[in-house]
């Protein structure tokens, strides 16, 4: 597996190239992928079937200069930003299972394994893509399936301002049934560890070692041009 530990100048982008990621191996690249990505800035991203006024702050989003993406995966809308580390996945369909459910197991039972090792403690899965340690949430995770290969990304809680999340994010309108109504702040939780040893063991988690060479910009531009980068779009308006 390739290893890109690569954060673009903007949301658009960052969420784009985890997509060109999976284009360019479905398209004949062959290649499977571990890129890790921190927005320097904060932005929304909406699940893919989430309807933005129902999940979001839009007038406080609009006023801060938040910007409100929409992503290809499914799961909820979520605020990322500094402290937030990203990583995305790029997985051949063999390699993990068959079916959407035995991906997220295949993938969050060795990210839950790696957390234990790391904080002396057990990590969970909850949900149906969720990490949680003692019921709290730290990490959050979706899929996108092509024909050969699949995206699996997500995020860790790490120096991140959890105060933020309600600010700008509503209650969601699905919520699995750990999350027992608590606010984003009895829900979420941060994860006392630097991002470079989340990224140390999810490298060694995954055998990801050599520097992926070429990084497909074109397919980058085209995909904000055509879809990110669109208001359109990010909001289904």
């Amino acid at each position: 597996m390739f290893l890109l530990d690569l954060t673009l100048p903007t949301p658009a982008e960052n969420l784009a190239c985890d997509e060109a990621l999976l284009d360019i191996a479905e398209e004949g690249g062959d290649t499977e992928v571990l890129r890790f990505w921190e927005s320097p800035t904060y932005f929304i991203v909406l699940g893919s079937s989430n309807h933005a006024a129902r999940e979001v702050q839009l007038d406080l989003c609009e006023r801060d200069g938040v910007p409100v993406l929409r992503r290809r995966s499914g799961g909820g809308a979520v605020l990322q930003g500094p402290g937030c580390l990203s990583y995305c996945l790029v997985l051949r369909m063999d390699s993990e299972g068959s079916t959407i459910a035995e991906t997220n197991a295949f993938v969050l039972q060795r990210h839950a394994e790696m957390l234990s090792s790391l904080l002396g403690k057990p990590v969970r899965r909850e949900g149906l893509t969720d990490l949680a340690v003692g019921g709290v949430k730290v990490s959050g995770n979706s899929q996108r399936r092509r024909l050969r290969y699949l995206m699996f990304h997500g995020t860790f809680l790490l120096g991140f301002d959890l105060g933020m999340i309600s600010r700008y994010l509503l209650s969601p309108s699905k919520e699995p049934a750990y999350r027992r109504n608590r606010t984003h702040e009895e829900f979420l939780t941060k994860i006392p560890l630097p991002p470079e040893r989340i990224k140390d063991a999810m490298k060694s988690a995954w055998n990801a070692g050599e520097n992926l060479s070429s990084i497909p910009m074109e397919k980058v531009r085209e995909l904000v041009r055509s879809r990110y980068g669109v208001t359109e779009w990010n909001l289904k308006l």
